[in-house]
């Protein structure tokens, strides 16, 4: 039987666990790691992109879910998200 829990104003409320970032959607941002207090994001290098418009290389660094287990369920990462590209589940 799944676990229900409860806001503090009595809303029912089940947390969704982080499961995957879409590398390709991922920008680097760092949105959601600066909300997470939880430790669950970092950073890590994106095999080559190519140049930009000005000959620079291009961003080659995207969030992944490093710690997992840390998760606690809070959706704050998902919520800030520009690009969608966090993948969520209920346990």
């Amino acid at each position: 039987m799944p676990v229900v829990n409860y806001t503090r104003g009595g809303r029912q409320w089940r947390p969704r666990f982080m499961e995957s970032i879409d590398a390709n959607r991922c920008i680097g941002c760092g949105r959601c790691y600066k909300v997470c207090g939880m430790g669950v994001l970092e950073l890590m290098e994106k095999p080559f992109e190519g140049k930009d418009e000005y000959g620079d290389d291009m961003g080659n660094k995207v969030m992944s879910v490093a710690n997992p287990a840390n998760c606690i369920g809070c959706g704050a990462c998902e919520r800030v998200c520009a690009r969608k590209c966090h993948t969520h589940v209920e346990l």
